[in-house]
């Protein structure tokens, strides 16, 4: 039975890398408008529908934990099933490309290491299934609001490309 599913694992594996060998363009490059690309960094700036936030290493979208205050995380257990926190690396770089704010890491209350940006633990949504998506944007749950992150590390309350707060349609 484990063999099967090894090779069962190697197709799947095999036909992901055909199929976004597939996506790429003619001239062997993706689309970086549709798709946020990992870098392999802890984190990048990426322009998406609501300007341009950072994304983790895999391109997911980066938020912040209104409830955060301080370096430290009030996100556990539950929550942060809901809101993975972004680990830090072993080694910090001094920058990324396209980040302005200070990277640093807290420690969470398990031991792991939380990456923080000017001061603020991030974390990923596990509402968005895919790169590029922002579901958590401006939504409250887990007890606080969850917004996501500019370059320079400022939680973004209302970033180009969302609605005011005041824009709601009238019924």
């Amino acid at each position: 039975m484990v063999k099967k599913w090894k090779i069962t694992m190697l197709s799947v594996a095999t036909a992901g890398l055909a199929l976004s060998t597939a996506c790429a363009s003619s001239d062997g490059s993706s689309n970086p408008a549709q798709v946020p690309t990992a870098t392999g960094n802890a984190v990048s700036a990426q322009p998406t529908s609501l300007g341009t936030i950072l994304v983790d290493g895999k391109g997911r979208t980066v938020y912040a934990f209104a409830n955060d205050t301080t370096n430290a995380s009030t996100c556990t257990g539950a929550c942060a099933a809901d809101w993975p926190p972004v680990p830090a690396p072993a080694q910090l770089p001094a920058a990324l490309p396209g980040v302005t704010g200070e990277l640093g890491a807290t420690t969470r209350p398990d031991g792991s290491p939380q990456l923080t940006v000017a001061g603020h633990p991030v974390y990923t949504f596990s509402g968005d299934s895919a790169p590029g998506q922002t579901s958590g944007q401006g939504i409250n749950l887990n007890g606080g609001v969850w917004t996501v992150v500019s370059p320079s590390g400022t939680p973004e309350t209302h970033p180009a490309g969302a609605p005011s707060p005041n824009s709601r349609p009238a019924y």
